[in-house]
């Protein structure tokens, strides 16, 4: 079977990886891929947005089904573009995929559904949502805990936690300014709340839902979470936060609900359900919903995965996901680290020469997945990302994972690059 993956990023390098692995698999096609999928796949010189030219790629080379990685031409409708084709393809509808495009639809659902969640209010302009945090917080000195969202999709940037009333204006003034566009269209406050966060991601097809290992993101850009947020800097799974009764909470309370609210209001789901949920003193709540594999989890995840991803997807697809029964893994934990440019997630530089990839993928255990690469025209492979890999290692124990994974990285070397020294570390905490 030829299967093709959409995206560039390092998800769709662990997808194409773990996709090749299948018995079932004769050929994998990522459009447009990066330098990395160029070795463990074939590129396709298609835009993921140019639906058009994807389905006659399809077609052209017998490509039986189409697995869509990032989350934007999910929300611009390539599922849909592809069923009317009579194109196999694993993912949400359009319409689906509000959960994730639109932070406005999701938290009414969630609130529809009695999902756990923040409380939180939607502002349709920056004067509305000024106008209430000043109201409400009238002291500069007082502390202010909220989130400030834009409500589409924002790279993962589109999300400001708050302590200072002067942080909040200025949130606000961002995200509803020139940077964010129209998904700044939208502002929703949410309180802020307390405790560690964990990714839940889940398979379903409608019908059955299959929850992945539990795992941990790390968003903010430097060591001991400080500093912006990120698309995320480097993930562990599993996570202890998440143990088998949380995961039945989850499963029963957040997961189940949320996939029957989307069936009541027409908008039927299939695909990855990634909940983004914070460990309260209440319990876990629902921070966000992603409609894809998360990244960078997706690369700890698939290192771990045993059972055959080809048979996962294409059970999902075909609406019989009930016969896959229980997920196999590896027992051992996996690390992740993201190696960036210089600057991200602020403005950055591409092009610089990347050395040492041939060094670190010899080590045991370990798998280096590209992200923001590309072969220049000498055939060196550059940076052409904020996020440029994700260096993964598997271990007998978190501590392993990550003494290997951060060894690799030292074998890695370009002008400006940097990660985090403590991807991980919190696993020990728990």
């Amino acid at each position: 079977m030829n299967v093709l993956v959409v995206g560039n990023g390092g998800r769709e390098h662990a997808l194409a990886w773990k996709l090749k692995q299948s018995s079932r698999v004769d050929r994998v096609f990522v459009a447009p891929g990066n330098a990395g999928t160029q070795e463990d796949a074939e590129n396709v010189a298609i835009d993921p947005a140019d639906f058009a030219s994807l389905v006659k790629f399809c077609r052209q080379n017998q490509v039986e089904l189409t697995v869509v990685g990032p989350e934007a031409p999910l929300s611009l409708g390539i599922v849909d573009a592809f069923r009317t084709e009579k194109l196999r393809i694993f993912g949400p509808s359009k319409s689906a995929a509000q959960l994730e495009a639109s932070k406005v639809f999701c938290k009414n659902l969630l609130r529809q559904a009695d999902v756990p969640t923040a409380d939180y209010q939607v502002f349709r302009s920056a004067d509305s949502a000024k106008r209430f945090i000043a109201d409400r917080y009238p002291s500069d000195t007082e502390d202010v805990p909220v989130v400030v969202k834009a409500d589409g999709l924002a790279a993962g940037k589109g999300v400001i936690v708050c302590s200072k009333r002067a942080q909040a204006m200025q949130a606000i003034d961002r995200l509803s300014g020139n940077e964010f566009g129209t998904a700044g269209a939208q502002i929703v406050i949410e309180e802020r709340l307390d405790g560690d966060e964990a990714s839940v991601i889940a398979i379903t097809d409608g019908q059955t839902i299959v929850t992945l290992s539990p795992a941990q993101d790390h968003k903010p850009a430097y060591d001991g979470d400080q500093g912006p947020n990120t698309g995320g800097m480097g993930a562990y799974c599993p996570t202890k936060l998440v143990d088998d009764k949380v995961m039945s909470f989850i499963q029963e309370q957040v997961l189940v609900p949320t996939v029957h609210a989307l069936k009541r209001g027409r908008h039927p789901f299939t695909g990855v359900l990634y909940a983004g949920l914070i460990m309260t003193n209440q319990g876990p709540k629902v921070l966000e919903y992603n409609v894809r594999f998360g990244d960078p989890e997706c690369q700890p995840l698939l290192m771990r995965l045993k059972t055959d991803l080809m048979d996962i997807i294409e059970a999902t697809v075909d609406g019989r996901l009930d016969e896959i029964g229980s997920l196999e893994w590896d027992p051992r934990p996996s690390v992740c680290v993201v190696m960036a440019s210089e600057g991200y997630p602020g403005s950055y530089e591409k092009g610089h020469v990347i050395r040492g990839l041939r060094e670190a993928a010899a080590m045991p255990d370990v798998k280096v997945f590209h992200a923001g690469t590309k072969r220049d025209s000498d055939g060196r492979i550059v940076t052409a990302g904020g996020r440029v890999l994700g260096v993964t290692a598997m271990g007998d124990s978190i501590s392993a994972a990550k003494l290997q994974a951060y060894k690799a990285v030292r074998c890695i070397r370009w002008d400006g690059a940097w990660c985090r020294k403590d991807i991980s570390d919190k696993a020990l905490t728990y």
